[in-house]
């Protein structure tokens, strides 16, 4: 059986990806900040007939935290198969480059860049045991820099600097790690569930939970001749999903 980590997996499309991935087949963990919250989302997921999921307290700006549950994961398994790199904030507003605080880029810095990094790097021993792993870090076509340069994009107006700062930092992280993984069977990409309605964006999404989360588990399952150091939003590009960076 395989088995996959997604942080923030209690809610939304992280909840989402981690019911995918369970009909699939796979033994999910479920990363959470809070225990309460992650022990409500596999009781959830329970009542739906997949038991195979355990509540792992997970807060990825604390580094005794992603320790913790590096030792707990690891007394469970030695091998991890896919790594979902899902937590994440949008920040406070406005987000403005003239207006916001140094400490309001720190803070979404902290979860949306420095927390994909703590993560995976703390579990990255255990993926290299499985014979095909699989990163996949959330990321939103709404931190591309050539979309946001076209004046002609859908979303060219929906400028966010603290969001869209994190999530372009984490696209280019996302390319040193699949470069340095380059001659192993990893897989690691950037990957948009699409402008999707959840607490996350107040509900405004024109997307649905479903239709997120069943991207993003795709390319935590992707086969030896899926692509690796891609950013993917199959909602900018129905056809491939390769998104300009």
């Amino acid at each position: 059986m395989k088995r996959a980590l997604i942080t923030g997996a209690n809610k939304g499309i992280g909840f989402e990806t981690a019911r995918r991935l369970l009909q699939e087949g796979y033994y999910v963990y479920i990363g959470s900040r809070s225990m309460e919250n992650g022990r409500a989302a596999v009781e959830r997921l329970k009542q739906e007939g997949l038991n195979n999921a355990m509540a792992i307290q997970l807060d990825v700006t604390d580094s005794g935290s992603v320790k913790a549950a590096r030792a707990t994961i690891g007394r469970e398994t030695d091998v991890l198969d896919a790594l979902v790199n899902n937590a994440g904030i949008l920040g406070g507003f406005p987000q403005a480059a003239l207006e916001s605080a140094i400490g309001d880029f720190n803070e979404a810095l902290d979860t949306n860049l420095y927390g994909v990094i703590r993560v995976t790097q703390s579990f990255v021993d255990l993926l290299r045991k499985s014979e095909q792993p699989r990163i996949v870090n959330v990321s939103s076509s709404g931190c591309s820099l050539s979309l946001h340069c076209d004046p002609t994009w859908k979303y060219y107006s929906h400028k966010a600097v603290l969001y869209n700062s994190s999530k372009a930092a984490l696209n280019m992280y996302t390319i040193n790690l699949a470069y340095e993984l380059r001659d192993t069977p990893f897989k690691v990409n950037a990957v948009c569930p699409g402008f999707v309605a959840t607490d996350f964006n107040n509900y405004r999404g024109t997307g649905t939970v479903q239709e997120g989360g069943a991207r993003i588990a795709k390319y935590a399952m992707i086969g030896s001749d899926g692509p690796t150091g891609k950013f993917i939003s199959e909602e900018h590009n129905p056809e491939t999903g390769e998104t300009p960076w």
